[in-house]
């Protein structure tokens, strides 16, 4: 099974170096634990980062994603929290669905499936995109299991431009000859973001294939053309429904410059789950932890002090500094 990218590869860091070299506080150089569970007959493959007896925090990459997204953030928590990142079904080094099986209640089953596995008494969930939704879809449906909740760039509806800009690069650039053309293409995405710092994530969302090309380490099943589709008005009205059926004190999270979820409807978010607060990220678009992962901290330490503060009522607005 690959293990963490500690060591540089050609034109990026090691995490630590690249964790300083971005300004992220953390205590130690901590190698988290590669490990596996069993949902639903899938071998789903996650990242351990120890410090077991504190509060364990789940985090839900997003989708085209993998458990490295999260890097950055669970090396600065891990002092404090039992941080673990999972690869979700069908993506990174878990398993794929045999029978393409990757709708919304099987994501919340295999994170039900991963919680018992965990032994995780009422644990914090963060979740960014495809994650956001899952946990808090999960949140919604066991009330009371989930002691805290990060929703980041997660929503009922989704702006037009940025989703399916993203939703045209997964289904068209596929194989390429090296790691370093997926780059120049996420460059586009991404212009925030450096050349040198998108290597280092995308070299961790790619495989090798036989025939010498390189190509993205989820399954083929979820770039088919169409599939992705936006939700249907009944699906749409379900998730709000979710979201206003939180109990847990709740965050919502949006990149100042995100083109996927309008501020209007994180606004709206925010005044419709019953205890929630809103963070505005400079600096960011969609995947904000990793566009700006000092300015995503400052906003999830933030919360996670006030909810284990015994502070409940956390509704409010505010903006991390900038880079």
């Amino acid at each position: 099974m690959p293990k963490l990218e500690t060591q540089p590869t050609p034109g990026g860091l090691p995490l630590y170096d690249a964790a300083r070299a971005m300004g992220i506080p953390f205590k130690k150089d901590v190698t988290p634990a590669d490990k596996t569970f069993q949902s639903s007959g899938l071998r789903l493959h996650y990242l351990d980062w120890g410090n077991t007896n504190a509060p364990t925090v789940i985090f839900l990459h997003g989708f085209a994603q993998t458990c490295h997204s999260w890097d950055f953030t669970c090396l600065s928590l891990c002092d404090r929290y039992h941080a673990v990142s999972l690869d979700q079904r069908g993506h990174g080094d878990s398993e794929w669905a045999p029978n393409g099986n990757y709708t919304l209640d099987a994501y919340v089953a295999d994170l039900s499936a991963f919680i018992a596995h965990l032994g995780a008494k009422r644990p914090i969930l963060v979740g960014l995109s495809m994650g956001g939704r899952n946990a808090f879809v999960h949140a919604a449906r066991h009330l009371d299991a989930v002691s805290a909740l990060a929703i980041v760039e997660a929503a009922p509806v989704w702006e037009a431009a940025g989703s399916d800009k993203v939703r045209r690069f997964v289904e068209t650039v596929d194989n390429l000859d090296s790691p370093d053309d997926f780059v120049t293409h996420l460059l586009e995405l991404y212009p925030m973001r450096t050349r040198q710092q998108l290597r280092g994530s995308v070299v961790r969302n790619l495989k090798h294939l036989p025939n010498g090309k390189w190509t993205w380490k989820y399954d083929r099943v979820l770039r088919t053309p169409g599939r992705n589709a936006k939700p249907s008005p009944k699906e749409v009205a379900q998730l709000w429904g979710y979201l206003e059926s939180l109990a847990c004190p709740t965050l919502v999270v949006r990149g100042a410059r995100s083109d996927t979820i309008s501020e209007a409807t994180a606004v709206e978010m925010t005044r419709r789950i019953p205890n929630a607060r809103l963070a505005i990220v400079p600096n960011a678009g969609h995947l904000v932890p990793g566009d700006n992962p000092t300015g995503f901290l400052t906003v999830l330490n933030d919360f996670l002090n006030s909810s284990s503060s015994g502070r409940r009522k956390v509704i409010g607005n505010w903006e991390a500094p900038p880079l």
